[in-house]
């Protein structure tokens, strides 16, 4: 079963989410530390991320910078969420694609959508 690691601050949508992610089949991992997410990703390689993209004490953009500095995690899959407007959006833009953002979910739609995104990142690229 393919692995997530959630990185979440809110602990009842997480668990939420890994209830609904582990009745699609997928093995869950969530923390609402950054720091415990870093390691947990040397322990634990994870198949996709799904990142907050604001957390208590950094961004999400922050560990993403951080992880992306490990040739290892630079193909991770992530898809980031928030409840972040259009305007405040397009001004991630260029950190997204820096990053290598697979998709953006505003939270109200992350349950309708979530599972679908991630089996169509790991999805073998079609040659």
């Amino acid at each position: 079963m393919p692995r997530v690691l959630l990185i979440e601050t809110d602990r009842q949508l997480a668990k939420n989410l890994q209830s609904y992610l582990e009745l699609n089949d997928f093995i869950v991992d969530i923390h609402s530390d950054i720091q415990n997410a870093i390691m947990s990703t040397d322990t634990q390689c994870p198949d996709v991320i799904i990142l907050d993209l604001i957390l208590a004490g950094r961004s999400g953009i922050e560990f993403l910078y951080e992880l992306r500095s490990y040739p290892e995690w630079q193909s991770v899959p992530v898809i980031a969420t928030g409840h972040i407007s259009q305007d405040e959006l397009s001004h991630y833009g260029s950190a997204f694609e820096q990053l290598n953002v697979s998709a953006y979910l505003p939270k109200h739609s992350a349950f309708d959508r979530l599972a679908g995104e991630i089996r169509k990142l790991l999805q073998p690229a079609k040659v």
